[in-house]
């Protein structure tokens, strides 16, 4: 078994704003499928840029490092269809979150 992840990535909010992502996002995916379960990871990071492109500072914002990742036999290249899979689950979930919450994620099929 091994760990290999499917995306990579930012979520970020105004300080002021009273979310916690860890209740607004799920732990894991139940995938249904033989791989297994998906594990998000959410870990709170500096940010990764001093300004956005509008020229707001990062440093009014909460930032977490965002990761989705899933243990399994199979080569990460073997993996695309888990994740567009879980893409499709968390998309929707994302775009329930507050207006000014933001994300940025990528794919990124590499093992751990």
């Amino acid at each position: 078994m091994k760990a290999v992840k499917l995306f990579q990535g930012y979520l970020w909010h105004p300080r002021e704003l009273e979310f916690d992502p860890r209740a607004a996002l799920p732990q894991k995916f139940e995938t249904g499928l033989e791989d297994g379960p998906v594990f998000l990871l959410l870990d709170p990071v500096h940010p990764p840029m001093t300004f956005f492109e509008d020229g707001t500072m990062t440093e009014t914002q909460r930032f977490y490092q965002l990761t989705l990742l899933v243990r399994t036999q199979k080569e990460p290249g073997q993996l695309k269809y888990l994740s567009e899979w879980v893409s499709g689950e968390l998309n929707p979930i994302l775009n329930a979150t507050p207006k000014s919450v933001g994300w940025q994620l990528i794919e990124d099929l590499r093992q751990v």
